[in-house]
């Protein structure tokens, strides 16, 4: 009778995916298989957050959870307030500014220095602010996750500098916090102001969303992408 416990030193041909799991070692289908959902996914947030931020200042006061589930950018975070229960705001905020740093963040750990300059390609981040962004990231990751967990580099910077997945975890899930709580009581301290904004820009809604479509493409249409990164 085989003895159930088997030695992670040799790996028999006939091994289950759940011996070679626990030995650390994931067959290359699978590993490629995860790669490449982790990019689909990673784009579908990049298009979701690019629609959100467009839509958003026309239809944030109508539909709040809809453009927060989109894109929790913080001008739509901040113009959603007046429209929006504590509940939804905080669960969809918190949610979907997770959902986008911890893509990012596996993208910046699986596929290393080529996702870095694809990301910033794609972002269309001003060079100066990218590569302060990244040298602050390098010296004190922890920091940078905890006062920007919103920013795409430093969770793909952190990725790449291999983070562990527990830490990261922590430190942007209290980044994020905070600042839905900062965000959440600015916006009732100038409620006022975000209406009477929201009620101008409801008067022009279509010419101003228009324009940021037309500002976002002509973004893309600059950039000279090194190629996504492989699975």
């Amino acid at each position: 009778m085989e003895s159930p416990l088997i030695s992670c030193g040799t790996y028999p041909q006939r091994q289950t995916v759940a011996i070679r799991q626990r030995c650390g070692i994931i067959p290359r289908r699978y590993r490629f298989g995860m790669r490449k959902l982790l990019l689909v996914v990673t784009s579908m947030l990049f298009a979701a957050g690019t629609i959100g931020s467009n839509i958003g200042p026309a239809l944030v006061d109508e539909y709040p959870i809809a453009i927060l589930s989109l894109s929790a950018r913080n001008r739509n975070l901040l113009g959603a307030v007046p429209f929006i229960d504590p509940l939804p705001y905080f669960i969809i905020g918190f949610l979907r500014l997770l959902a986008a740093a911890l893509a990012l963040f596996f993208v910046g750990r699986w596929f290393g220095e080529r996702a870095l300059r694809w990301t910033e390609s794609q972002v269309g981040e001003m060079p100066k602010i990218y590569r302060w962004t990244e040298l602050a990231t390098a010296r004190a990751g922890w920091l940078a996750v905890l006062l920007m967990p919103a920013s795409n580099i430093v969770c793909l910077m952190v990725g790449h500098l291999k983070m562990a997945p527990a830490k990261f975890l922590t430190l942007v899930s209290t980044g994020i916090a905070v600042r839905l709580i900062v965000l959440w009581y600015g916006g009732k301290a100038f409620e006022d102001e975000i209406r009477s904004i929201l009620d101008w820009i409801d008067q022009y809604q279509w010419w101003v969303v228009g324009g940021l479509f037309g500002i976002s493409f002509f973004q893309a249409s600059r950039r000279k992408s090194p190629g996504a990164p492989e699975a």
